[in-house]
Formats: structure tokens, C-alpha cells, sequence
């Protein structure tokens, strides 16, 4: 489970040999949710609405680099690193 960013406590994860559609998990404390990278919609688990906002405005500045990795995971490839929210 390569951990692609992590900013504000949040750690931003992307699992090799995943089902669809595109996504990623988020997990902050013992929250964990799982965003879809195209609509960036929670399609599992959840977040704090704060962490939730966070990782939202993240996912809209690399969703292109978040669909790349999905396509190095699909793969079987080391996801790349993602640059943290500032």
C-alpha cells in the first residue's frame, strides 16, 4: 500500500491490483475513505468534513497525477510520489 502524499495528517494511499472505479484512500486518525478520482466523490468510508475538505481540494489540483498512478497500480507499478497540499 504505497502512500503517494501526506499533508496535514492526512496520508493519501493508492493499492496495487484494485477494483474500479479509479480511486484512492484517504485516511486520517482512525478515519478512512475512498475517493473516486474522476468525480471525487466518497465511495467508501469517511472522513472529518475539515479532512474531507483537505483532501478534496488536494485531489482537484493532481487529479491528472492521481490517474496516472491508478494507471501505474493497474500496472503493478510503484505509484509516484504526489507533491502535498501547501
Amino acid at each position: 500500500m504505497p502512500t503517494i502524499s501526506q499533508f496535514f495528517g492526512i496520508v493519501i494511499q493508492m493499492f496495487w491490483r484494485e477494483h474500479s472505479p479509479p480511486h484512492f484512500h484517504a485516511m486520517y486518525a482512525e478515519h478512512e475513505a475512498l475517493i473516486d478520482i474522476r468525480t471525487l466523490e466518497v465511495i467508501g468510508g469517511s472522513l472529518p468534513r475539515r479532512a474531507l475538505a483537505l483532501t478534496i481540494e488536494w485531489a482537484v489540483e493532481h487529479r491528472e497525477e492521481l490517474m496516472e498512478d491508478w494507471n501505474l497500480c493497474q500496472s503493478k507499478q510503484h505509484p509516484k510520489r504526489i507533491k502535498p497540499l501547501e
